[in-house]
C-alpha cells in the first residue's frame, strides 16, 4: 500500500489505520492540499459507537470465520501471533494466491502460499522483480527476520488507537484526491463495497480513480511508468 501527499505520506483503510496519506488529509487539510492512494480503498472515519468510545467488538468476525466450511481466520490477526514470523521466515516458497487475505484456519501463510507458487517459466518472465533483485529482499530477511514488521500488526489487530481515530467520527478527505491500483490485486476488494463507497463518502473529491491492468499489490513496481504517468496527470 502507498499514498501521496504534497509532504509525501503513506497510505490504508478505518479499522486498521493503514490508509496514512488518507489520515493526514481528513486531521490537517490545511496542511495536505492533495493525496493520493494506492492498492488499499480508504473506508473513512469510524463512527462513534453506540456504547460510547472503546465499546466496539472487532473480534466477532473470528468466531464467524471460524464457523465457515472449511474455517478460516483473517491473515492480519495471524500476522499477530508469535508462530508468523518463523513459519514464513523458513518456509521455502511464498506466493500470493487467492486466501492470503481470508486463510485456511489451520494454516500458517508458508503453508498457505506453498501450492500457488509460480512455475519456473513464470518467474523467469516477470520483468518487474528479477531473480536477482528479489535476492536482495530475501537475504535481508532471512538475516533479520519478520518480526519487525509484524510487530506493526500485533499493535493494529490489539485495537490500542482506536479510540483516537473515533474523535473524527464524520469527518472526511475534503482535498483533491486520486486512486491508484493494480486490476489484479485482491486487496482492493477485501472489504466488500469499500472500494465503491470510498469514490463518493469518505472522499468528496476524488478526481480519478484507476485500476492498471496485469499489476497486483505492488502496482508501483509492477507498472511503475503507468502510476508515474497517472500521478503526474492528477498532480497537473
Amino acid at each position: 500500500m502507498g499514498g501521496h501527499s504534497d509532504d509525501q505520506a503513506y497510505g490504508r483503510d478505518t479499522r486498521f489505520r493503514l490508509d496514512l496519506a488518507a489520515w493526514c488529509a481528513v486531521i490537517r487539510p490545511d496542511v495536505f492540499r492533495s493525496v493520493s492512494l494506492m492498492s488499499a480503498p480508504f473506508g473513512g472515519a469510524p463512527a462513534l459507537p453506540a456504547g460510547g468510545p472503546g465499546t466496539n467488538d472487532p473480534t466477532r468476525i473470528h468466531a464467524e470465520l471460524a464457523a465457515l466450511d472449511p474455517p478460516r481466520k483473517h491473515y492480519r490477526w495471524y500476522y499477530s501471533t508469535r508462530e508468523a514470523d518463523d513459519n514464513m521466515r523458513r518456509a521455502d516458497e511464498l506466493a500470493k494466491m487467492p486466501t492470503y487475505y481470508i486463510m485456511g484456519l489451520h494454516d500458517g501463510m508458508a503453508e498457505a502460499v506453498a501450492p500457488f507458487m509460480p512455475a519456473p517459466a513464470e518467474i523467469a518472465d516477470c520483468q518487474w522483480l528479477p531473480e536477482h533483485e528479489l535476492a536482495v529482499y530475501s537475504g535481508e530477511f532471512a538475516r533479520t527476520g519478520f518480526q519487525g514488521g509484524l510487530q506493526w500488526y500485533r499493535c493494529d489487530t490489539s485495537g490500542i488507537n482506536a479510540d483516537d481515530l473515533q474523535v473524527f467520527a464524520g469527518r472526511t478527505v475534503d482535498v483533491p484526491c486520486c486512486f491508484i491500483a493494480g486490476a489484479r490485486d485482491w486487496g482492493v476488494r477485501q472489504r466488500p463495497g469499500m472500494f465503491q463507497a470510498m469514490q463518493t463518502t469518505p472522499c468528496t473529491k476524488m478526481v480519478g480513480c484507476h485500476l492498471v491492468e496485469g499489476a497486483g499489490h505492488w502496482v508501483q513496481q509492477e507498472n511503475s511508468a503507468e502510476v508515474t504517468r497517472l500521478l503526474l496527470e492528477f498532480l497537473k
